[in-house]
């Protein structure tokens, strides 16, 4: 069977990628089936700097707290800040801790040095400000969001007062409790405050929509677009609370489809500015439904990429990333009659895989699915493969 894969290329390089692919697409994403492997995120940044060099991309965008990203964007465009304060406060999930990412935005500051805006490269997290145990709470987007309308336009068009926010939203930590993941009952987001401020974030919003014309020419088209960014947001994470109260049995299920419609949503704000590279979970990004087994049982939805791409077509490109090993992680060579133990017969220690290709080589042949012994990888599932665009393979993933 490895023989009858031949064709594919034995180097991760974006000419290989880009040679699957119809024509150059406004996302490119770029998957992964684990986090916080630098192997895998060396990876993605020597991807990335190939596509800025010999393709003309310009953006990457990561799974990290869209909000937080604003302030790695500002040190890699203007250079705002240190090195060190970025990677403390601009990246959710713990992402700012791994060299891999260090270096990623040490080396978009010194691209960016001295080159005019227009070829300057762009930074985006496109994640809710999200954590597994709970969400932010919604008062830096809406004040920020009031903040830019409150400066710029009439204040009898404002829906309230600074000072109205500011007693709506109370203690932050109201909003924060990660007890309220598992208890309902814990979460404010059903609370006659919160139901008032997400009609007022829906206000806040449809103004800052109906004086485009105004603001635009009064600031900037990028200023008016991170004030964009601030209305999702708070609108997203209202929404985000007010299901986080829910009892129902589909709570989780929900939850977990809110927070890819919000990835969704700042995707195709990123789609907007020309091409990018994301980079997230492969379930994040790919074109079939997520699934997750949870303490209330299985869910399901759509993901970030699935949305996206059901929007932008064929300007929405998927390539997944699927391993051999992580052996520090318990995860030791595939079963030879999985996806990946047959493309752990190759001899490439990393190579690019032509799908189309795979699926003829496959013919009638149904590989098993792979089951993880670690929580923390997913294998591929073969039933995706006509999904996707192409797999890069990394045969074994060492300790870093």
């Amino acid at each position: 069977m490895a023989t009858d894969i031949k064709g594919t290329a034995p180097a991760v390089e974006a000419v290989a990628v880009m040679g699957l692919l119809p024509a150059r697409p406004r996302l490119l994403a770029l998957g992964e089936p684990t986090h916080g492997e630098d192997t895998l995120l060396d990876l993605r940044n020597e991807f990335f700097r190939q596509l800025v060099e010999q393709e003309g991309y310009r953006t990457i965008a990561i799974e990290s707290d869209c909000m937080r990203g604003l302030v790695v964007d500002d040190y890699v465009t203007s250079g705002t800040g240190s090195l060190d304060e970025v990677m403390e406060r601009g990246f959710s999930h713990g992402w700012g801790t791994c060299a891999a990412n260090r270096e990623l935005v040490r080396w978009m500051r010194a691209y960016n040095d001295g080159r005019p805006a227009s070829e300057r490269l762009r930074f985006c997290g496109f994640d809710g400000p999200l954590e597994i145990t709970g969400a932010a709470s919604p008062r830096q987007a809406l004040t920020a969001l009031h903040g830019y309308l409150a400066a710029r336009v009439d204040a009898e068009l404002l829906p309230c007062t600074g000072e109205t926010l500011d007693r709506l939203l109370g203690a932050d930590d109201r909003w924060t409790d990660p007890a309220a993941m598992m208890d309902p009952a814990r979460s404010v987001g059903q609370s006659a405050e919160a139901g008032r401020l997400r009609l007022l974030a829906d206000d806040l919003v449809t103004l800052l929509d109906a004086q485009a014309p105004h603001l635009i020419t009064a600031t900037s088209r990028e200023e008016w677009d991170r004030a964009r960014l601030y209305g999702r947001t708070a609108t997203g994470l209202l929404r985000y609370h007010y299901w986080m109260a829910d009892t129902s049995p589909v709570r989780m299920t929900r939850l977990c489809a809110l927070r890819d419609v919000m990835m969704a949503r700042n995707l195709l704000a990123v789609a907007a500015r020309g091409p990018a590279l994301l980079h997230a979970h492969n379930s994040h990004l790919q074109r079939e439904k997520s699934t997750m087994q949870m303490w209330q049982g299985p869910v399901e939805w759509w993901s970030a990429g699935a949305l996206v791409s059901a929007e932008l077509g064929e300007e929405y490109a998927f390539v997944a990333t699927a391993l051999g090993t992580i052996r520090h992680r318990g995860v030791g060579a595939p079963p030879p009659d999985t996806l990946e133990g047959l493309l752990y017969a190759l001899p490439e220690d990393r190579c690019v895989i032509d799908v189309p290709r795979l699926v003829t080589a496959l013919g009638d042949t149904r590989p098993a699915p792979r089951v993880s012994p670690w929580f923390g990888y997913s294998p591929l599932d073969p039933a995706h493969l006509a999904a996707t665009d192409g797999i890069v393979f990394v045969r074994d993933v060492p300790q870093t």
